[in-house]
Parts: structure tokens; C-alpha cells; sequence
């Protein structure tokens, strides 16, 4: 395993990020499809053992019960200064709006109840899970330079928002002196590269670092065509992301195919190594063992120019999806896929 700066932190991270939304009680929270206390501690044991130290969670994945299992995990099988742990918040709802609490009340609520659920005394990186619209930016900002002072927080991040935002976000935390965004974790991999417009740009320019969620596409860009799992049976999200441009998005998974028959390698590796080319540590979802081997073995494949090349070559624009799709005004007090569910903040 490779490690790597954490852009402008100084958190050391693996290249691979273990993402762990497949990690949750699967009967409280939007997917069907996670793993069960059990079978999470057990992928996550194994991911230690391969050299992964960085996780990424959030309050809202099945209702706080992913924090709680890496939590537990992470305190049976490692040492707490030897990870670093990524958790997120949501906006403010449309309950809390009507209440008048603020911004500040928000996201220390969010936070203790993530840091409950981890079981932990601090987060080192806690990123805004989507833009809100409806709360002052300087507000948000305000109230995640205050978690950081209180020592809650090492450093901050952000998910699910246009260059615009990230910047106009760190401009004025540069101008307040608040502490800045340190990442970004954007919708990115080789079936859907709308990040490449501004935000990579952005983020070479600032140092900062790039950890795309999505980075197999929900297990398109690992399977055979026509192979399928029981995820890619029942999440629906998913398939709202990605059905629509099924067509053009399997000639891409077909090169992907033909790059990893040539390496004698599997097509996660081919597709992980590409995008390692491009962002500081992906965050790649695992629920088998073999994801783990996998996505490890990637940051050794290096990949020539050409067959870069042949990979990107037949990509075509994509309209924006999932959380990005609703990144507007107009859709700000929408119902969102992702909220805090049961959990009392």
C-alpha cells in the first residue's frame, strides 16, 4: 500500500479509501444490501491487514449504524492515532428550519451524535455531505471552524458540490480565518467524469485532495457485462445514476474488460488504477474480501499511456445525477436519498 499527504493536512492517508456504506443494519436505512455487524468487522479487519487506514462513513448511512460498526471495529482491531476516520453531516431539515435552529446547534448536534456512534473523542476529517442552500455559508463555516478549535475535528471536507462552492466556501474561510476544506468527494470514475470540467482543476491549483465516491460506478466497472450481485439487483439509487446511460457507459466497461485480460489482472484494478491516476485516494466500497485484494493490488498496476488513452477515448458528456442532480435551489427542501433517519440529534 502507498500512503499519501491529505492535500493541505497533514493526515497521512492510504491510497485507497474504504468506503463503508455497504457496512450498516440493512433493515434501518435506504439500502437493502449491507453487511451486518459480523461480516463488517470482518471486512474491515481485512482491509487493516492489507494497509488501508482511511474509512469514510457518514451520519446518514442506515441510521447511524455504519459509524457504529467501523467504530467498534476500528477499537478491536487497530490503534486510534494509526487511522484516520471521515464522517459527514446533512443540512439542516426542514423540521430544524421551522424550529429556528441554527447552524451552529445543527452541526454540533451531528457531531456529537457521529462522534456517540463511533465511539470516538474526535473525527479526523468531517465533510459536509451536500450543499445547503438554505443555512449562510458563513454560518456553516463558522460553526466547522469552532468544531475544529474544540478539538472535535482535525480538519474539514466537503462532498457533492461545484467548484464554484468549494472555492467561494474557501475563499471566505481564507478572509475569516476559519480553517479551509482539505478535500473533496465528488461523483468520479471512468463512466462518469464531469469532475474533470472545473473541480480537478480546482483542486490541483489549491492542493486540494480528491476522493471521489463512485469509483467503481456501484460495481459496473468490476463486473463483466451482464454479471450482476445483489446489489446491483436492489439498489435503486444506483440504477437511477446510471441506467440511463447504459449504452455508451459498456463500450467503456468492455475496454476495461480487454485492458485487464491483457495484464491478467482483474477489471477492478484496471478500473482503480486509472483513477488513481488522477485523485489522491478513491473511495471504493468493499463488502468482499476479494474488493479489498483488489482495489490493494491497483495502486501497484501502472497503466501505459495508450491504453489511458483507449479507456478515456469513448467517454461522452454526462448529465449531472444522484445528489449533484439536486444541487439547486430550487430542489434545496426537496426530499434528499440521505438523512439522519431514526437517530436522535
Amino acid at each position: 500500500m502507498e500512503y499519501v499527504k491529505l492535500g493541505n493536512s497533514d493526515l497521512t492517508v492510504s491510497r485507497i479509501c474504504m468506503g463503508c456504506m455497504g457496512f450498516g443494519d440493512p433493515a434501518r436505512g435506504q439500502h437493502s444490501w449491507t453487511l451486518d455487524e459480523e461480516h463488517s468487522r470482518g471486512v474491515i479487519k481485512r482491509g487493516l491487514e492489507a494497509g488501508i487506514n482511511f474509512f469514510d462513513t457518514a451520519i446518514a448511512y442506515q441510521s447511524g449504524t455504519s459509524e457504529q460498526y467501523l467504530g467498534c471495529a476500528l477499537k478491536d482491531f487497530a490503534k486510534r492515532d494509526k487511522v484516520v476516520v471521515a464522517t459527514k453531516f446533512l443540512p439542516r431539515t426542514n423540521e430544524e428550519i421551522e424550529q429556528g435552529v441554527s447552524a451552529a446547534q445543527h452541526i454540533e448536534g451531528m457531531l456529537d451524535r457521529s462522534l456517540k456512534n463511533l465511539g470516538m473523542d474526535y473525527v479526523d476529517l468531517y465533510i459536509y455531505h451536500m450543499w445547503d442552500y438554505r443555512t449562510p455559508l458563513y454560518d456553516i463555516m463558522e460553526a466547522l471552524n469552532k468544531a475544529v478549535k474544540a478539538g472535535k475535528v482535525r480538519y474539514i471536507g466537503i462532498s457533492n458540490c461545484f467548484a464554484y462552492q468549494l472555492a467561494k466556501a474557501n475563499a471566505l474561510a481564507e478572509k475569516e480565518g476559519f480553517a479551509k476544506f482539505v478535500s473533496v468527494q465528488g461523483h468520479y470514475n471512468l463512466i462518469f467524469r464531469e469532475e474533470e470540467r472545473e473541480m480537478a482543476k480546482l483542486c490541483a491549483e489549491d492542493n486540494i485532495a480528491m476522493t471521489p465516491y463512485s469509483a467503481l460506478a456501484s460495481g459496473r466497472l468490476c463486473k463483466h457485462l451482464g454479471e450482476t450481485s445483489k446489489r446491483l439487483e436492489e439498489d435503486a439509487y444506483a440504477r437511477l445514476k446510471y441506467d440511463a446511460t447504459e449504452a455508451q457507459d459498456n463500450v467503456i466497461i468492455k475496454r476495461v474488460e480487454e485492458v485487464a485480460k491483457a495484464h491478467d489482472v482483474s477489471m477492478t484494478e484496471v478500473a482503480l488504477a486509472w483513477l488513481l491516476t488522477k485523485v489522491t485516494a478513491p473511495v471504493v466500497g468493499m463488502t468482499k474480501f476479494s474488493q479489498i485484494e483488489g482495489a490493494a493490488k491497483a495502486v501497484d498496476l501502472a497503466l501505459a499511456q495508450d491504453e489511458i488513452r483507449y479507456l478515456e477515448e469513448a467517454y461522452v458528456p454526462h448529465c449531472l445525477v444522484g445528489v449533484m442532480a439536486q444541487n439547486t435551489a430550487e430542489a434545496a427542501g426537496a426530499e434528499h436519498v440521505w438523512s439522519a433517519g431514526e437517530q436522535k440529534i
